[in-house]
């Protein structure tokens, strides 16, 4: 006789007669299935509306623009590039208005959303690692480092070399931090990696005051106050494209590693018995995420709260699996700077402001009712 004992009682259908029980496996996999539908969804609307923000950020300005127009200018411009001799349509914008939009605002559209993607990255990896939800892209000093570099050379009247310095004082500042931070054994423990990351941040904050209150005096004083609040202004495309290829190259190898980063919300020990190799990949992962960090600073400047409050949201309404939470993240970044940049170069006209004041007058209080919404 066959024991029963703990076995599943029968299903029974509609008729009466026991139904067999639907494979476990099977409705896991349609649950992953769904929730990888859901996610491409998710990825594809966010896509076309940061396409049509782009577009639309395209035509805000003195310049009468129609956004009909800029898809136009882009068909021609798309067509003469790649097939020379054919015969394109002409340009729908006059040479003025060409230059507006593909000299002066395009570079700047550009930038905002590489830069907007790569700051939620980098909040949301850095968050992660440390198992810090205040974490955000600047912990380990990185913006106080590129802010010496950059008003050193301000100062010095070299602001040609202004993103080299600001990457080199980012990374310097980088460097001071893993050194107090490393533990016995090369180890980066959160906490000591924190507190180390702000030691270093405050010590470049006051050299930087200094400088300031020794040496800065009317222009240089306009130019190092715009750039230390975060500022579009004058981006130029090579900047633009160093935003868009480190956002990227370093934000793709950040989200490879979700997995890595779904580990670490568990402690070290669960991290190292799931397989991960704890301090290689702390390591890692903090030295890419500055780099990144490093990288966009250097283009427009120390831009707060993208970063810190962008991945909050995200999670409130995903989870916190990171391979959902980062795709996501990124673009809505992206289309928060893009929006706040628009915002701030056409709200005062003629004059603008410093993107960097517009995304702390929103984010303060958005991160204020997410903190009062969520569990923390």
């Amino acid at each position: 006789m066959t024991s029963t004992r703990g076995a599943t009682p029968p299903v029974l259908s509609s008729a009466g007669t026991a139904a067999p029980h639907p494979a476990p496996g099977r409705a896991s996999s349609g649950r992953a299935d769904r929730g990888r539908f859901a996610l491409a969804g998710t990825v594809v609307t966010l896509l076309g509306l940061l396409l049509l923000a782009m577009t639309w950020a395209l035509t805000v300005g003195p310049a009468s623009i129609t956004v009909g127009q800029v898809w136009g200018s882009a068909w021609h411009h798309v067509c003469t590039a790649v097939a020379p001799g054919a015969t394109c349509a002409a340009d729908t914008l006059t040479q003025i208005q060409d230059a507006i939009v593909w000299q002066g605002r395009g570079a700047r559209v550009v930038a905002a959303a590489a830069v907007g993607a790569g700051l939620a990255i980098a909040g949301t990896v850095m968050q992660a690692v440390v198992r810090n939800p205040l974490a955000d892209p600047y912990l380990l000093g990185v913006s106080s480092g590129a802010s010496l570099g950059a008003v050193a050379v301000l100062v010095l009247g070299m602001t040609v070399l202004l993103p080299v310095a600001a990457f080199v004082g980012a990374i310097g500042a980088l460097v001071l931090t893993l050194l107090l931070a490393a533990g016995r054994g090369g180890g980066l423990p959160p906490v000591r990696t924190v507190l180390a990351g702000v030691a270093v941040g405050q010590a470049c904050a006051a050299l930087v005051s200094f400088v300031i209150f020794w040496s800065a005096t009317g222009d240089s004083y306009r130019e190092i106050l715009s750039w230390l609040l975060g500022s579009f202004g004058g981006i130029t495309w090579p900047e633009a494209l160093l935003a868009v290829g480190g956002t990227v190259v370093l934000g793709g190898l950040l989200a490879s590693r979700a997995r890595v980063l779904d580990a670490f919300a568990f402690g070290d020990v669960s991290a190292s018995s799931l397989g991960v190799d704890v301090r290689r990949a702390r390591w890692l992962l903090l030295v890419v995420v500055t780099l990144l960090t490093a990288v966009l600073v250097s283009v427009c400047g120390a831009i707060g709260f993208v970063g810190l409050v962008v991945p909050h949201a995200v999670r409130l309404v995903l989870g916190s699996r990171n391979h959902r939470v980062l795709p996501v993240a990124a673009l809505v970044g992206a289309l928060f700077l893009l929006l706040a940049d628009t915002a701030a170069r056409t709200l005062f006209e003629p004059r603008e402001l410093p993107v960097g004041i517009l995304t702390a007058a929103i984010g303060a209080p958005v991160f204020a009712v997410l903190l009062r919404r969520s569990r923390l």
